[in-house]
């Protein structure tokens, strides 16, 4: 079998499975209709003022600042799964690794980033 056959094959399949799982949800969902069924679910009480409300910007510094963080400390997983290979010059740059995402934390409380106001 050569390389793009292989490549093609690959393909099928996932096609075939993709296109499977999407015909195996039609087949078998309910199908009734009822007038609840296009509205909103809001814990099963009728929606009060307008849907469009404006969030402080603050949810989403804080939420973003814990992806950053919690992205950069994975990082660490093969550092220390490698640790004994890599020796003092690895040990010396996940220093520094964490020295920046320390300099960071600080940057951040000292701008109030932290605070929940």
């Amino acid at each position: 079998m050569s390389d793009w056959a292989a490549v093609a094959l690959f393909m099928a399949v996932g096609i075939i499975f993709g296109a499977g799982g999407l015909l195996t949800s039609y087949l078998i969902q309910p199908r009734s209709k009822n007038r609840y069924k296009g509205e909103t679910y809001e814990c099963g009480l009728p929606t009060e003022g307008a849907s469009w409300v404006q969030f402080k910007n603050q949810y989403f510094t804080y939420a973003l600042m814990f992806v950053i963080f919690d992205v950069e400390v994975i990082f660490l997983y093969p550092w220390a799964v490698s640790f004994t290979n890599l020796g003092l010059a690895g040990l010396i740059k996940m220093f520094i690794f964490i020295f920046i995402l320390v300099l960071g934390l600080w940057y951040a409380w000292k701008e109030g980033a932290l605070e929940w106001r």
